[in-house]
């Protein structure tokens, strides 16, 4: 039986993701596999309650829009930040890019916010 090649003409990597990681010659597989495994929040157990427990709804396109601000918070030297949204506050870890806790802004007012070195005002 005869065996057929096809070339594909996309990165398989970048069939993963919207944005192509920044690939050269030199760049080792850990590098391109932590650059998409960064790319997306991830959220916490306790985080995922908070937002449960105290109805805090997030659309896709604001999520989309706190990871941006997070990924650029973090190449601005941010290991930990403050994200204010319309009806929420939440702790997120740009260094690990995970959402730690949430609550809503009544709750944050007040809240004293500690071991954070960046904030995060969305529209």
């Amino acid at each position: 039986m005869p065996y057929r090649i096809t070339r594909i003409n996309h990165h398989p990597l970048e069939l993963l993701t919207n944005s192509k990681p920044k690939i050269t010659e030199k760049t080792s597989f850990k590098e391109i596999f932590q650059e998409i495994k960064n790319e997306h929040l991830k959220i916490s157990k306790h985080a995922q309650e908070r937002l449960s427990e105290r109805k805090i709804d997030i659309s896709t396109e604001q999520w989309n829009s706190i990871e941006e601000k997070v990924q650029e918070a973090h190449k601005k030297g941010v290991n930990d930040s403050l994200v204010l949204i319309n009806d929420a506050a939440l702790i997120i870890s740009a260094k690990n890019n995970t959402v730690i806790t949430a609550m809503n802004l009544d709750e944050a007012k007040s809240q004293i916010f500690t071991n954070i070195n960046g904030t995060i005002i969305m529209d």
